[in-house]
């Protein structure tokens, strides 16, 4: 499989090594982050804040935060909140339906 359902890389080497050695934990770290948004909808949090509740490094976490994205799993919101670095970052959301939404 490739990006978004596995980490992805730009060229054929050390980059492609890494992606394919974390693939299972960027698994397991994707469902994480989104059954952390999921039952919290609407609410919006950053990926620094989706990685400190759920004790992940920030590192690990923002790029299952892409892949999300990417498969249209999680939306941005307008909200930006400043993180560790004192820069301004999107929040996200999960996408969910507005029937679930209200149960």
């Amino acid at each position: 499989m490739q990006y978004p359902d596995n980490p992805g890389w730009k060229t054929a080497s050390t980059s492609e090594d890494a992606a394919q050695a974390i693939a299972s934990h960027a698994k397991t770290v994707r469902g994480r982050v989104l059954g952390f948004l999921t039952p919290r909808h609407p609410g919006a949090f950053s990926a620094d804040e989706i990685a400190a509740a759920l004790d992940e490094n920030i590192l690990t976490v923002r790029p299952r935060v892409s892949e999300l994205r990417r498969s249209g799993l999680i939306e941005p919101t307008a909200e930006r909140r400043t993180n560790k670095s004192g820069m301004s970052a999107q929040c996200w959301r999960a996408k969910v339906n507005v029937g679930e939404a209200s149960q």
